[in-house]
Order: structure tokens, then sequence, then C-alpha cells
């Protein structure tokens, strides 16, 4: 018909597509609601489980290999032996600006580390140029200080540059560390850092899992110099207590006075209370003490070990703590003790009151290990001495870090430009160097009851241990160290060396009682270092035994390799519980006063860091029970530091954030499980409504 479309050869089909009922449409909606919140859920367990706080473990790698730089720079600070009193603060100020430079360097590196992956010559013109222009700024400044007051040192500008290096490599690591024994020393490999580890721990900056060593795998390497006739053989003691109090600062009076955070590590501090960057030598003389002998009013302290477990301190967003990559809980140790020794080869002499000594050096990783002095090793084992590695103690076995004093001094100097070069150490034999004289030597044994870190998993069901360091130096054993300042009354030490030279055992820690504390012990909170023996297969790869000097047989008999020695049981100070932190923390803090007054004599030298002889014995702590050596009975509660700025801490040291801040945190969570929820209702309607 005209007008009606033909269709040739086809036919309209039926549209056979079912539009969904609405049954479908809500189970639909029921099965997206569900795994929309099932999503939720996960996002905030994985983000729960690996954030920096709460619980949360640090974690070491173990097999990832990372490129992560840290910063090298030559000390500055080791190179200048003696600077006129006059340009003395200017040049303190301008050294501890340098190390702020560094670890503000090292912080540029870890913030921009996704762009120097992609781009090598950024670290080098964003970080390191203009390091290089505030070093030169700061070293040109301490040579006017110096030129002002004498001869003016030269090549200072020589030490401007800097360089980035692997974090798994330090300087001076081709060459085997001090006190650490070559192949041939000791039948075992190089106790060398292996390679191939992360940058791992709480603060992202180590440790790593080659930065620890069973202690069982390591041979005997202790041995003593042979006793001479004229030698001194007797032992002083003094009895100071564990830093149950919490006295702690990240300031360091010696190295850098005047300046807050000059150590860029929190400090445990025992005996003087008031030590902090601006406590004159009078502050000293004034301060009370947490020794048994209020006669010993000396300052002892040492960068504080950390269990990297995620707890927060008050200094976890504090300079030198956790701003700074030192985080973590900090351990109260189980057991101090203080131990003055003799000369195996003369009388020793007085220590001039006010002297200073540090021993070890805090930037070993970077500048070497030529002044790396302190000790790791655990009870039933300390025949057994370890410089560049963190020991794993068997089951019932403590962690224990030993550093032997300087123990020959000038005769003129209480301190030097460097802090080294005043003091000296005994030559292998015994002796002292040409013009330095025996003074008592001081024995730091510190004990702490943490169990060995589960390297197989990273540290999560045993955390890693480490103690606090400079940035850029990664918490690594070599770089601890050991600061004393001798503020013994004058009757105390004459008695203390009339002792030591008459061959008798002597002081409070050698079983004088301390006297009654007036202060009642802090409640101990819930929070304790955990404890779990160590399995077989949580033992990084072992290395060398660590020792300064050839092999020889040790200062005392083996023990087995899988029993520890017995040992004499001590006691430890009230509330330390198991190297739990759950004690007032007392930061040490004062108004700016005059800075200490130090002995120094002539121009601004430049020379190579000074150096322990290679040979000397690392006899820190010789056997389990040292033949004459006093042990030290903690002295219990100290009293709060004098003129701290703060009160001591009451509340646990693991309480962090609020209700609010607990709510933002889990409100993905509640919101995913109400998705869950509301998705499984519908569904279940739906399918009712459907039969």
């Amino acid at each position: 018909m005209p007008g009606r479309p033909r269709h040739r050869g086809t036919t309209l089909r039926r549209n056979r597509r079912r539009r969904p009922t609405g049954a479908q449409r809500a189970t639909f909606a029921a099965v997206a609601l569900m795994l929309g919140g099932a999503g939720l859920v996960a996002v905030n367990v994985y983000a729960s489980a690996t954030e920096g706080g709460g619980d949360q473990q640090g974690q070491v790698a173990t097999g990832q290999v990372l490129s992560a730089p840290t910063v090298y720079c030559p000390d500055a600070g080791s190179r200048l032996t003696s600077v006129p009193d006059g340009a003395r603060a200017a040049v303190d100020g301008e050294l501890a600006r340098m190390d702020q430079q560094i670890a503000a360097a090292y912080q540029q590196l870890t913030q921009h580390a996704a762009e120097i992956e992609q781009d090598p010559g950024f670290a080098d013109q964003a970080i390191i140029g203009p390091l290089k222009e505030q070093r030169s700024a700061s070293l040109q400044r301490i040579a006017d200080a110096i030129g002002r007051e004498g001869d003016r040192p030269q090549g200072l500008d020589d030490l401007a540059a800097c360089t980035l290096r692997s974090s798994n490599q330090g300087a001076g690591q081709s060459a085997t560390p001090q006190g650490s024994a070559t192949p041939s020393q000791s039948g075992q490999g190089s106790a060398a850092p292996s390679q191939g580890t992360g940058a791992g721990g709480q603060g992202g900056n180590g440790p790593v899992a080659a930065d620890y060593a069973d202690i069982t795998s390591v041979q005997p390497n202790v041995t003593t110099p042979a006793e001479r006739p004229g030698g001194s053989t007797g032992t002083f003691s003094s009895s100071c207590g564990v830093n149950a109090n919490g006295l702690f600062n990240s300031d360091n009076v010696i190295v850098a006075p005047g300046v807050s955070n000059g150590a860029h590590h929190f400090h445990d501090y025992i005996g003087n209370q008031s030590n902090n960057a601006f406590a004159s030598d009078q502050d000293l003389a004034n301060a009370d003490t947490s020794c048994a002998d209020q006669g010993d009013k000396s300052t002892y302290y040492w960068p504080v070990l950390r269990l990297q477990n995620g707890k927060q301190e008050r200094d976890a967003d504090k300079p030198g703590g956790g701003t700074e990559g030192n985080a973590g809980q900090i351990v109260t140790a189980k057991e101090v003790t203080l131990t003055f020794e003799g000369n195996p080869t003369s009388k020793v002499t007085e220590m001039p009151r006010l002297l200073r000594i540090i021993t070890g050096d805090a930037k070993a990783f970077v500048n070497g290990p030529a002044n790396a002095n302190a000790s790791w090793s655990c009870t039933g084992y300390e025949n057994r001495q370890l410089k560049d590695k963190y020991p794993l103690c068997p089951s019932g076995s403590d962690v224990v870090r030993t550093f032997r004093f300087q123990s020959c001094w000038d005769g003129r100097n209480i301190d030097s430009a460097n802090h080294r070069t005043h003091v000296a150490f005994e030559a292998p034999d015994g002796s002292c160097p040409a013009g330095f004289q025996a003074i008592p030597q001081l024995v730091q044994r510190i004990v702490y009851d943490v169990a060995a870190p589960s390297l197989q998993d990273g540290g999560r069901t045993v955390p890693l241990f480490a103690v606090d360091s400079f940035p850029e130096q990664l918490h690594k054993p070599v770089t601890d160290h050991g600061d004393f300042i001798n503020v013994f009354d004058e009757s105390l030490m004459r008695k203390m060396v009339d002792c030591i030279n008459s061959g008798r055992t002597c002081g409070a820690g050698a079983g004088e009682q301390p006297p009654s504390q007036s202060a009642e012990p802090a409640e101990p909170s819930d929070t304790a270092s955990p404890v779990a023996p160590p399995a077989e297969s949580q033992s990084a790869e072992p290395s060398g035994p660590a020792t300064g000097q050839p092999s020889s047989e040790p200062a005392s008999s083996e023990p087995p390799a899988d029993t520890p020695a017995t040992e004499t049981p001590t006691a430890t100070a009230p509330g330390s519980g198991s190297g739990g932190t759950g004690l007032p923390r007392v930061y040490a803090t004062a108004s700016p006063k005059k800075k200490p007054t130090t002995k120094s004599s002539g121009g601004g030298v430049i020379s190579e860091p000074t150096q322990r002889p290679d040979t000397e014995a690392p006899t820190a702590g010789d056997s389990a029970a040292p033949t004459g050596t006093a042990v030290a009975a903690p002295a219990g509660q100290e009293s709060p530091a004098t003129g701290s700025g703060t009160e001591p801490q009451t509340e646990p040291q693991a309480v962090q954030g609020g209700l609010a801040e607990t709510g933002a945190h889990l409100w993905p969570a509640v919101f995913g499980g109400l998705l869950l929820a509301g998705g499984a209702a519908l569904l279940w309607r739906t399918r009712r409504n459907s039969v």
C-alpha cells in the first residue's frame, strides 16, 4: 500500500533483554555495600599495622637491599687539638652548629628519598652543596675566633666538603675495626658488617640485622696486662643507682656547653643531678647526687638504650628524640657498676677535680673506628667482647655494655680542645705514654634485661634494641660512648687512691650500705620490655670476635657454648623490673648560665684523630666474676634533678593520644562495619521477599 514502508527480508525482533527486577537491584546494592565496608575495614587494619605509634614494633629489613645514603663529613672537632681559652666558647658553638647542619641535611635526605632515587644529582645540588657552603662559613668563623687569640689555623676549609655514603658502609669499614679480630686471630670470618640489609628500625635509620651477632659464636678474646712489681691492684667502687628516676636530656656539657640538644640523642645520667648544657663547674659542685657516698658528685652519662617497639616516650616529638630518629621505649638498666681500678705497672695519682673524659666516638660510623671503645657482651660470656655488633644473648643471659675509660693523664689539663689529647690509654703492657701519669681507671658496666631480637621476622616478635645516636650514625653499636666528669670530694679521691695503691677493695659499691632515701620509690607501670628466649634461628650470621689485640688465651676459662657461666647474683634497683621504663622521667633543663671553664693552651692545630693502640686489650668485664673487681650494689631510688625545669612524670610512658585521636583512627573501621551490617540486612530482606 502506498505510504507504508516495506521491510524486505527482515522482520522486527522482540527485545529479549530483561531489566533487573527490584529484588535483583537490592541484591546488587547489598553486595556493593558489603564489599565497600570490607574494604574500609581492611584499609584501616593495614594502616594501623604500619603506623609508628601504639604497639607497632620497629622492623629491620633482612633481605631487601636498600640504597638509602647517609652523610659523611670530616669531624672538625677531633682535628682541633688545642684552642686558646678565649676562643673556646665561639669554637664550641660553631662545632655544635655544624652538627646541627649535618642532622638537618640527613633529614632532608630521608624526606627527599624519592627524588634522589629518580635523580641522583638532586642530593648533590640541593643538599650536599648547600651543606658545604654552611660548613665553610662555620669553619671560617672558627679560624677567625682562634686567630684573634693566637695563631690562625690553616687548612680548616679542607674539612668543609661532605659526601654521601651507603647506609651499609661507614668510614674505614674496609679495614678491620678496632676491637674486631681478623680471621687469623679468631678462626672466624671478618667482623665487618655484612652487606645487603635495609635501613630498618622504628625511626627508619637503623639498626639493621647485620648489627647483631650471636655471642656464643664469638671466641674468647679478652686478656689483661700482667701485673708487675710496683703496680696498683686495688679497686674502689661507687654506687650511684641506675637512673631509676629518669634523668635524661640530649645535651652534652663536655662537647657542647651552653648548647641545647648538642648531642642530638638522649643520655642516661647517674651521679650528679644538675647535668645539662648550661651547668657551670660551680653548679656541678653544688648539685645533689644519686651516689650512695655523697662525696661523689661526679657525673656519669651515656646514650640511652631503646627498644624499637613503637612505644612513645616523652621525647617522641622533641629534638634529640623522635624527630631525629631516636624512637622507642627507653630501657632502664638492671644494674650499673662503677669501678675504679689501678695500673699494673705503677701506682696511680689522684684525678684532678673537674677532669673531663670521653671514651668512644659518637661519630665512629662515619669517622672510622680509631676512637671506638665501648664493648658489648652477655652475662656469663664476658670474656668475649664485641665492638661493632650488638650481642644476641642466650636465654637467661643479660646484655652487658662496658666502657673502660682512658687512665693516663697529661698532668696539666682537665680538658682539651678535642676532649681527647689531655688523657690517653695505657700501652698493652699497662704503661702510660711519656709525659703522662697513671690515674684510677673508671670501668662502667651496665646490664640490661632485654631479650635477643627476633631477626628472622624483622623484630616483630621480639623488638630490636639499639643505642641513641646522631641521626646520620644510624644507631650503629660502634658509635657507643661514655662521658665522665670528676666531682669527687678531694678527701674521697685521696681515699680512693690510697685504697687502689694499697691493693684493697673499698667504696660504697663494695659493700657499704647506701644512706636511706627519703623519696618514695616510683610506682612501676604495666609496661615492661618483652622477655623471650632467643631461638637459634634468631641469630644473625656470626661475626668474628671483637678485640683490639693479637689473639691470646682468655682471661678466664671459656664457658660451654650453650650454657652461660655461673655469676654472682647482684641486686637490682627498686622499680627497675625487667628493663621496664614505667618510671618518672625528669628531663634536666635550666636557664642559660655561664659556661664551665676549662684549661687549654696553644693555638689552633689541625691533626689526625687520636687512636687507641691497636694492641690494647678490650678488657671490659674480663669474665663473669672478675677477681678483685668489686660489684656495686645500686644505690636505690635517686633524688629528682636539682634545678630541673620540669616535674617528674607520673603517668605511664606508653600512654599516647586521646579520645578524639582514637576516634579519628577508628572511624574508617566503624563506618565499614556499618556498611557491612547494612548490606547484610538488605540482602536478607531481599532474599526473604523473593521467596
